[in-house]
C-alpha cells in the first residue's frame, strides 16, 4: 500500500523544529478537525472524525497528539505518535450538551502545553483561521504570559515541494479519481438524474480504494453556471452541457478531475466553446517545467480566451497547487513572478462560466518536472488530447 513512512513524519517534525528555533518559538500547536485536517495530518497522520485534534511539537523530542475520548483508539491506530492524550475541549463538536465519558482519562491544555513549551512562552499556532475562538481563549489561559504567533508560514513552506512518497499518494488518488470519472461519463446520459451519475462516480472511486470523497460537483444544462453546485434530482436532457468535478482522497492526498462534455449530441456552438477550453489546457502544459514563470502561464491561458473573445467568462486563475488540500499553494495570478519548481504538484483549473453555450472547466493533476509535467490523472489527459486532436 502506498503511504507516507514514519521516517518521513519524523523528518517533517525535525524540519519544523529547526524552523521553530530560527523563529524563536518554544513550541508549535497544529490544530485540525474533520474539515480542516490538512496541517494536522501532515504532522501526525491523524484525521479526526466528529472531534477536534492538535499536534503539539516541542523544540526537541517527539510530538504529542491531543484528541478526544470517543476517537482515542482510532487516533492511536492512525497517528504516527504514541503520546496520545484526551482533552475535554476537543470532544464531540456537534451537540450543545456536555457528554459524560466515565471510562476516559483526560489530560488538559495546561498539561499538554506545559510539556510542549517546557517553561517557554512563545507558542506558534498553525490553524489560526480554523481554531474556534473559545478554544483559542483557553489556550491563552492555559499558559500564563503565553505569546501566540501565527506559524503557518513554517508548514506552508514545507508543504510546497512534494516528496516521492507524497507524489505516489497523489498518483494513486489520481488513478482512483479517473476510475470514478470513467463511471461518471458512462452514467451521465439523457434520462438519468444528476444524483445517479454523481453517486455512480463516487461509488466507483471508493471501490477503487479511495478513503474519502472531498467533494462531487455536478451541474447539467443551465445548472453548469453554478460553478461549484452539488448534484440534484434534475433529469439530464439530450444536448445538456455537463460540468462535473470529482475530488478523491487517498492517504490524505487529494486529486481532482473534471472533463467538460455534453450529454448526447453537442451543438456547433458547444463544440466551439469546448475547443477553447482544450486549447487553453494545451497551452498551459508548455509552462509546467522547472524555471517557468508562473504568472506567464496565467497570462498565456488568458490570451487564448481573449483571442476567442471569451475573456468576459474567465473568472479566476487557471491553476492551483494540490496535496493534502484540494487547493493549496502555488496559486498564481497573472502578476506572479515566482518560477515553478520541480516537485510542485498542481491542478489545472481552466474555466469559463456564463457563456451562452454553457459553463465548464478542465481539472487534471500534474507534477512539475525539470523538463515538463507528469500527468497524475492520465485518463483525463488522454481525453483532452483526443479532443484537441493530438
Amino acid at each position: 500500500m502506498t503511504g507516507i513512512p514514519q521516517d518521513e513524519f519524523r523528518l517533517r517534525i525535525r524540519r519544523m523544529q529547526e524552523a521553530m528555533a530560527s523563529a524563536g518559538l518554544d513550541g508549535i500547536m497544529v490544530y485540525g478537525d474533520e474539515y480542516r485536517k490538512e496541517n494536522l495530518r501532515y504532522v501526525s497522520n491523524f484525521w479526526p472524525i466528529f472531534e477536534r485534534g492538535a499536534c503539539c511539537i516541542p523544540r526537541e523530542g517527539d510530538a504529542i497528539l491531543a484528541g478526544a475520548p470517543e476517537g482515542e483508539q482510532y487516533a492511536r491506530e492512525m497517528s504516527v505518535w504514541t503520546d496520545v492524550r484526551n482533552i475535554k475541549e476537543f470532544a464531540c463538536v456537534s451537540v450543545p450538551e456536555e457528554i459524560d465519558y466515565p471510562l476516559a482519562h483526560f489530560s488538559s491544555l495546561r498539561e499538554i502545553l506545559g510539556d510542549t513549551l517546557r517553561g517557554g512562552t512563545r507558542l506558534g499556532l498553525i490553524g489560526m483561521w480554523d481554531i474556534p475562538a473559545p478554544i483559542l481563549e483557553r489556550v491563552r489561559d492555559a499558559v500564563p504570559g503565553v505569546e501566540i504567533v501565527d506559524a503557518a508560514p513554517i508548514i506552508n513552506a514545507l508543504r510546497l515541494i512534494k516528496s516521492p512518497s507524497e507524489i505516489a499518494c497523489l498518483r494513486e488518488a489520481g488513478r482512483q479519481a479517473c476510475i470514478g470519472y470513467a463511471k461518471l461519463l458512462e452514467t451521465s446520459l439523457p434520462g438519468n438524474t444528476e444524483t445517479l451519475a454523481a453517486g455512480a462516480a463516487e461509488g466507483a472511486a471508493r471501490m477503487a480504494g479511495a478513503e474519502g470523497i472531498n467533494f462531487m460537483l455536478y451541474g447539467s444544462g443551465p445548472r453548469t453556471a453554478t460553478i461549484i453546485g452539488r448534484s440534484t434530482e434534475r433529469i439530464i436532457e439530450d444536448g445538456d452541457m455537463i460540468m462535473a468535478a470529482l475530488a478523491v482522497q487517498y492517504q490524505g492526498y487529494v486529486a481532482t478531475v473534471e472533463y467538460p462534455f455534453v450529454a448526447g449530441q453537442a451543438s456547433e456552438e458547444q463544440q466551439r466553446f469546448l475547443a477553447v477550453l482544450f486549447e487553453a489546457a494545451d497551452v498551459q502544459l508548455r509552462y509546467l517545467h522547472e524555471g517557468a514563470i508562473s504568472g506567464e502561464m496565467v497570462r498565456a491561458v488568458k490570451a487564448v480566451f481573449r483571442k476567442h473573445g471569451m475573456e468576459a467568462y474567465d473568472i479566476y486563475p487557471p491553476m492551483h497547487g494540490i496535496g493534502l488540500a484540494e487547493a493549496e499553494s502555488p496559486y498564481p495570478s497573472e502578476d506572479a513572478v515566482y518560477p515553478f519548481q520541480a516537485g510542485m504538484c498542481v491542478n489545472s483549473d481552466i474555466s469559463l462560466f456564463g457563456h451562452p453555450a454553457g459553463s465548464n472547466r478542465i481539472e487534471e493533476g500534474f507534477v512539475v518536472g525539470k523538463d515538463g509535467p507528469e500527468s497524475l490523472t492520465p485518463y483525463i489527459r488522454e481525453l483532452c488530447r483526443t479532443a484537441i486532436g493530438v
